[in-house]
């Protein structure tokens, strides 16, 4: 019974940060419903149902939306949601009958969640882009790398998931408290430019006090700094130290055997390179498993970088559960936690049109009626 329960949204299927704002939502509680087409496979990327994890927690009904009887269904599963998901380029959903207007008009209270990466209008709008593009608009992926190397894609946690999904379901909540108030809904604007710009605010109060330039990895926290880093280990793996504080570092210090005194004051920016080949030279004398033991549980703000693999079975992981295993797939369990109202994942991926049948009869519609709906190759 996660915060979310009673809450009602249908899902628009698309690719991305929609089916991850909508397995967010999920988790906390919410019944969301995915609308996909009709003979679609669901197998974006060439990943297999069971593994498309961003799908899990909600059930699919399979719609031919080019028919009108199909943009009637949806319409009626408007009629009795509290929000709806959409994904695609500006104008799609308005050219199916499926737009804003058209769903107000069945429902005034509704939460309308757009997602897109450039936005519902300016130059860009109605172009194709993903998430590599939206971060580069935006100043955040030339920030992200190393000194004298080219910018690094950090996966796209920070446009799919971070600016564009976590945006998109913070706004759909917002949507739904204010139309508890108002009794009136309206539409969430949620552009991926839009969300990584607001996730760089901090960088760009940074840059305009002066403490952060343009020349990437040579600022405190994109791996010029040599106390906020990663360094190879003995056994060629990895281990990270973000020690920012003056405490932490001298406890870092300590631990590594290493003098301050012989050592560039911290903050001494022309200095860090030394410094970086003290640390790269001490911690390639032990493995990372013996770092560990030295470091881990101390205040020096360390932890070894663990692979996708070892994650799941690190003694803090295991401890609070954060991931957990479903139908034999590892996977994150559901975030944040909630003292009172527990949220959890409700149902494994499913495939595309699996609960046509049992959804829409909860929903509201008559079994003779689905019937007809099926005959008439509306629905699968």
């Amino acid at each position: 019974m996660g915060p979310l329960t009673g809450y009602k949204v249908v899902e628009i299927a698309g690719i991305g940060p929609g089916p991850m704002c909508a397995m967010l939502l999920s988790d906390m509680g919410a019944e969301v419903l995915r609308v996909d087409r009709i003979g679609h496979t669901g197998l974006g990327m060439g990943i297999p149902i069971k593994f498309n994890l961003l799908n899990r927690g909600r059930r699919s009904v399979a719609i031919d939306l080019k028919k009108k009887e199909g943009v009637e269904i949806v319409l009626r599963l408007v009629k009795v949601a509290d929000a709806l998901i959409e994904g695609f380029r500006p104008g799609i959903t308005e050219r199916l009958g499926i737009g804003p207007d058209d769903c107000f008009a069945f429902n005034p209270k509704l939460v309308y969640g757009r997602m897109t990466g450039w936005g519902q209008e300016g130059p860009l709008a109605h172009t194709a882009g993903h998430d590599i593009n939206y971060i580069s608009l935006v100043g955040a992926l030339h920030a992200i790398g190393r000194k004298e190397e080219g910018p690094i894609p950090p996966l796209n946690l920070v446009g799919d998931f971070g600016g564009g999904a976590l945006y998109l379901a913070f706004g759909i909540v917002c949507g739904l408290l204010e139309a508890s108030r108002s009794g009136q809904g309206q539409v969430v604007d949620a552009a991926m430019v839009d969300g990584i710009a607001s996730l760089m605010t901090f960088f760009f109060g940074l840059k305009a006090s002066g403490i952060w330039t343009d020349r990437r990895g040579e600022n405190i926290l994109d791996s010029g700094a040599p106390w906020y880093n990663v360094y190879e280990t003995k056994d060629n793996k990895y281990i990270s130290i973000g020690t920012i504080e003056p405490e932490f570092y001298n406890e870092l210090l300590r631990l590594l055997g290493l003098e301050a005194q012989s050592l560039p004051n911290q903050m001494d920016r022309k200095s860090w390179q030394e410094m970086r080949g003290h640390f790269q030279n001490v911690f390639k004398t032990r493995t990372r498993d013996e770092w560990c033991a030295i470091m881990e549980g101390a205040n020096s703000c360390f932890a070894p970088v663990l692979s996708m693999e070892e994650a799941p079975n690190h003694p803090h992981n295991k401890a609070r559960g954060t991931f957990i295993e479903i139908d034999g797939v590892i996977q994150p369990g559901p975030a944040p936690r909630f003292s009172r109202t527990k949220s959890e994942i409700q149902r494994p991926p499913s495939k595309p049109g699996q609960h046509t049948d049992e959804a829409l009869n909860d929903w509201g519609f008559g079994v003779e009626e689905i019937l007809r709906l099926r005959k008439a190759k509306v629905i699968e």
